[in-house]
């Protein structure tokens, strides 16, 4: 890629401050100096675009659109740089501005348009999509308030307002000009057409304004720019100018208001009615906007509704976006009369659908009530197709009534249930879980009658991470060392990493790659100091669990084993020990109050250990408030071991466990998820695995589990808990804060906890032995980043490409 001299770029940036912002180089602030150095990049970036929607249209290509709730883009301005291939010439340019890059960047707020790894893993797709030339749009949600900012107080999580877009974006464009016009509520009533036949029309909804905001996304090594389309509701009229004559101000604005609140917030409380239907009108909004933008993409050069699943494939990103399903079939039977049966076959050829979750009670389900007040047509068009399917399930299984129930996209009970994950599999040609293990238990314990129906519809998927985020832009000193050893390539071609195995025998390679793990640990170790007020010694382990907080996830497993170190020490201070450093970092759902409780316990754990004078500082822990993308790039690079103890069974995949183990890090984890497949890849001498299996779990939980069978057992543990749960790690004015979560655990310890405890401890123990052994330790670390290729998102998208999509590449020269 041809560069451009520095000096170019500094009058860009000063161009830009001028002219866009009408701010001089002397009275600037240093985010404004950001935002003139991002609309700099941002220009080539465009031209980028402009250039792939040129090819695109004109080739009128097939798309793959991903639909998902959330995108946890993180920053922008280092991966831009990057994929600009203007990240020396940048660095250039600011330093002889006198702002130097590391400065400059820390300004940017983090895209916090979603909660965790479901977001994540949609912002890495995108990312592979642009890099491997895959003609590609995602589509969302532009919330205002993205996930919320975390603060402690008194060891306790307080949820502020995350409000990133206050002050704009430079990485956002708005088209006005394609905004979607969408109905909700009314009522339905039948009409006869000239021909005396019966239809049911949609009547007395009220509208809703879609306006498009797109962020480019452009690809690595390579001229495609894609991008994200977000969808900004707003009200068809600014205000009700007649009510504001009369004087009624509040009255005049209420349905502006009203319009807005659906972009307004990511995931509101859903505990309470008001809080489940705005949950419900987001889903349809930008689904129902989506839909709209594709259809009006797919006339502009076609004409035969046939050629719709030719042109176009959707994926779902899990069930959120479901209600797509009927939406389509709406749009194409009541908008352009298309006859049932070939508007579902287009439906059907259209949608694919990725599963997230096992857990039953994550898959989404919407009250018929509900349905019926927000969306009556849908409930109508959903109640056909079950039907129809019906009728497919009694020809496969005649007369089984329990083969019915199983299956119904209705759920029957006191209140009716629409089974929003049994639509998406009903509605889709494809359905994919994201790990090996998950996959299998999608069709033996999630949908299992579902796959005796289409034996060949669910297929695996394993997830991955993009290598241009996680080892590129957030760790480049092993970037670095990396390429000096085995040349450029792996940043889009990262199974070339394999070529380090032989370097992992190499004591000067390995000396080199702890060096850079080092500095990485005093890097982070200074942001501890900053953010925490903790002192740690980059020197020990440092011992990281960072992901959403869920009793699943078991972050409380990770503190008993503290608490279990932490009485060692107190009984014997002078005990052979390898020092840790615990880092965690994660954010619990406003009403989830067991998850926040387990925050405020390691908060209250944290504040007492780091204080003891009988540690000697040979334990800290350190919870890093405000968990986000740019937080989790300064602790992965950082981390010697990778904490993925989820309960075996539980965890679909998970992502973080792939993005530590590229840079680096040990993991320590149970048979779930991808760990077992990352398992097969680092092999067993590189990972510590403890803890029960899917068939164990199963097993204990069949046989009626009992957590104080495990306290019997073994006495300490039962002491570690109720010590726990005791004064001395409680405030006085918080006495019994957490007695809730001891009897949770004694009581009954749903994620099987005390079940694991002794086998983590003894994995724990060996992590400590290999330690400190050093070459030992350094040859682990190597493979791991050698050998975990595979679990990267663009190998995930090919697959994607090649078996879901039938997508092919279209290069942009």
């Amino acid at each position: 890629m041809k560069k451009t001299p520095s000096i170019t770029f500094e009058q860009q940036i000063l161009d830009e401050l001028k002219f866009s912002m009408a701010r001089d180089s002397i009275s600037a602030s240093r985010r404004e100096w950001w935002i003139a150095t991002s609309m700099a990049i941002q220009r080539i970036i465009i031209a980028r675009m402009m250039k792939t929607l040129a090819v695109h249209n004109e080739g009128n290509v097939r798309r793959v659109y991903y639909f998902s709730m959330e995108f946890l883009m993180g920053r922008l301005f280092a991966n831009n740089m990057i994929a600009a291939g203007v990240l020396d010439q940048i660095s250039d340019a600011l330093k002889n501005l006198g702002h130097p890059l590391d400065e400059t960047r820390d300004e940017e707020y983090d895209m916090a348009l979603g909660n965790g790894g479901l977001g994540r893993l949609a912002a890495c797709f995108l990312d592979s999509l642009a890099t491997l030339d895959l003609p590609a749009i995602g589509y969302g949600i532009h919330y205002e308030y993205g996930l919320f900012k975390q603060e402690f107080r008194n060891g306790y999580q307080v949820e502020l307002p995350d409000a990133w877009v206050r002050y704009g974006s430079p990485w956002e464009i708005v088209r006005p000009q394609h905004q979607q016009e969408i109905p909700v509520y009314g009522h339905i009533e039948t009409h006869l057409d000239d021909a005396g036949k019966t239809h049911p029309v949609w009547v007395g909804f009220r509208k809703l304004i879609g306006v498009p905001y797109d962020i480019p996304i452009p690809g690595f090594g390579t001229e495609t720019v894609n991008f994200l389309r977000l969808w900004k509701s707003e009200a068809p009229e600014e205000f009700d100018f007649e009510a504001f004559n009369r004087g009624g101000y509040e009255e005049a604005v209420r349905q502006k208001n009203m319009a807005e609140t659906v972009s307004k917030v990511l995931y509101p409380n859903d505990t309470t009615d008001a809080g489940k239907e705005l949950r419900l009108l987001q889903q349809y909004f930008f689904t129902a906007c989506s839909l709209r933008d594709i259809i009006r993409r797919f006339q502009k050069d076609n004409k035969d509704w046939s050629t719709f699943p030719d042109k176009v494939a959707i994926q779902l990103n899990d069930t959120h976006p479901a209600i797509g399903i009927p939406e389509l079939q709406r749009l194409l039977c009541d908008d352009y009369g298309l006859p049932w049966e070939e508007a579902w076959s287009i439906v059907t050829r259209v949608f694919a659908y990725t599963n997230h979750t096992l857990m039953p009670e994550a898959l989404e389900k919407w009250s018929v009530g509900l349905l019926r007040k927000v969306l009556p047509r849908h409930l109508q068009i959903i109640l056909d197709i079950n039907k129809s399917f019906l009728e497919e399930v009694e020809k496969k299984w005649p007369g089984d009534g329990d083969k019915k129930r199983a299956l119904s996209l209705i759920e029957e009970g006191h209140d009716q249930m629409v089974r929003m994950g049994h639509l998406s599999v009903v509605g889709s040609h494809s359905v994919n879980g994201v790990a090996a293990i998950h996959t299998q238990l999608i069709k033996t314990e999630l949908f299992p009658e579902f796959n005796a129906l289409w034996p060949q519809k669910i297929n695996n998927k394993t997830n991955g991470i993009t290598p241009r985020r996680w080892l590129l832009a957030c760790n480049p000193r092993l970037a670095d060392l990396i390429t000096r050893n085995i040349g450029h390539g792996w940043e889009r071609n990262l199974s070339k990493l394999r070529e380090l195995e032989p370097l992992a025998d190499d004591a000067s390679f390995r000396e080199e790659f702890m060096a850079v793990k080092l500095a990485n640990k005093k890097r982070l170790a200074k942001r501890i100091f900053e953010e925490c007020g903790i002192e740690v010694d980059p020197s020990a382990i440092f011992d990281v669990q960072i992901k959403r907080l869920h009793e699943y996830k078991r972050q409380h497993l990770n503190l008993l084993h503290i608490l279990w170190l932490y009485r060692r020490l107190i009984h014997d201070p002078k005990l052979n020990f390898t020092p840790r450093v615990f880092i965690f970092a994660a954010k619990a759902a406003p009403g989830y109050d067991m998850a926040k409780r387990i925050i405020k316990a390691i908060n209250a754990v944290a504040a007492k250990i780091n204080n003891d004078p009988l540690v000697q500082g040979k334990i800290k822990v350190a919870f890093m408030p405000n968990y986000r993308v740019s937080l989790a790039q300064r602790i992965v690079p950082a981390a010697d071991l990778s904490e993925q103890i989820s309960t075996a069974g539980k965890e679909a995949s998970g992502t973080g466990n792939m993005k530590l183990a590229l840079n680096g890090a040990i993991t320590i984890g149970t048979l779930d998820g991808a760990n077992v497949e990352i398992r097969e890849e680092v092999g067993d001498d590189n990972i510590f695995i403890f803890g029960n299996t899917v068939d164990q779990v199963r097993t204990l939980q069949a046989q009626g589990y009992n957590p104080q069978q495990y306290c019997q057992e073994n006495p300490e543990l039962a002491e570690i808990i109720n010590w726990l749960g005791s004064d001395f790690f409680s405030e006085s004015e918080t006495r019994d804060a957490l007695a809730p979560l001891r009897d949770n655990l004694l009581y009954h310890d749903p994620f099987l906890c005390l079940a694991d405890f002794d086998s983590y401890c003894k994995a724990q123990e060996k992590v400590s032995k290999a330690f400190t052994d050093k070459p030992r330790w350094g040859k682990m670390a190597v493979l791991n980043t050698a050998r975990v290729g595979k679990f990267s998102s663009d190998r995930t998208i090919l697959e994607y490409a090649k078996e879901i999509w039938k997508l092919k590449p279209v290069r942009v020269r």
